[in-house]
């Protein structure tokens, strides 16, 4: 499937995490689209997302009772992946935030979960195959509050990039946008865990910091992979992906 690099670019500043929904269901017309995506979006092996248009069971859970809790989504998509496939974190996380970029262009509101959901329930909406599991959710319809609402300007609390950069210098035009698109990507509990190396053509991201919360932050990092790619490629610069050996997770290296 061909990247709707500006359309992804500019939700990347619209996006932002919703838990609390209206029961209003997304039209037949709007989730058909966002399933047709699903199925087509498949950049690396190990990862897919299903679209579970009527939930059998609430799937969200709490960190103590309500606190966190996702409550009233109509709607919900499954990311899927096969843990017998190496990099399979990577691939979800990236694979993952294109759906949800795309879900935030249509003026629908999302939520990246991998932590407060219960996986046993999500398995009697999606059907899972030998070696997968289900390691994250997002939640998809309309925020209860209108300020929450897609188009409304939400600020982002982000560390600045001097303290997420372990080497190299921001002297490039498509390196600046890569990052600064990269430190808008959402993590568990907003730790921003990822880490970047700068050379003459590439960008390598790692992991770092202590908060663990029993999530990964390769998803994370899977995450921000797609918003460094999106931020270069938004100056016309295009590349490929190298998928490393922890704690390294990635490099994206530029066609010279």
């Amino acid at each position: 499937m061909h990247i709707p690099v500006d359309t992804w670019y500019d939700a990347i500043e619209k996006r932002h995490s919703v838990r609390q929904y209206t029961e209003e269901p997304v039209s037949s017309g709007l989730l058909a689209e966002i399933e047709e995506i699903c199925e087509e979006f498949t950049p690396f092996a190990g990862a897919r997302a299903v679209l579970v248009r009527a939930p059998k069971s609430d799937v969200f859970k709490g960190l103590i009772g309500p606190i966190l809790k996702v409550k009233q989504a109509p709607h919900y998509v499954a990311f899927v992946g096969d843990t017998e496939v190496n990099h399979f974190e990577a691939a979800l996380g990236y694979l993952g935030e294109g759906i949800i970029l795309e879900a935030t262009s249509r003026a629908l509101n999302t939520c990246w979960v991998t932590g407060f959901f219960r996986p046993e329930r999500a398995e009697e909406d999606v059907a899972i195959r030998d070696g997968e599991q289900i390691v994250g959710v997002s939640p998809l319809g309309y925020a209860e509050e209108s300020k929450d609402r897609v188009g409304n300007k939400r600020e982002h609390d982000r560390k600045p990039l001097s303290k997420l950069i372990k080497s190299g210098d921001v002297d490039r035009e498509w390196v600046e946008l890569a990052l600064e698109a990269a430190r808008l990507a959402p993590s568990a509990v907003n730790r921003q865990p990822w880490r970047f190396a700068i050379d003459s053509d590439s960008i390598t991201i790692s992991y770092g910091g202590f908060i663990d919360w029993g999530t990964s932050k390769v998803i994370d990092c899977g995450i921000a992979m797609l918003h460094v790619e999106l931020g270069a490629r938004h100056t016309g610069e295009v590349g490929e992906w190298s998928l490393l050996s922890k704690p390294k997770v990635a490099r994206f290296e530029v066609s010279t």
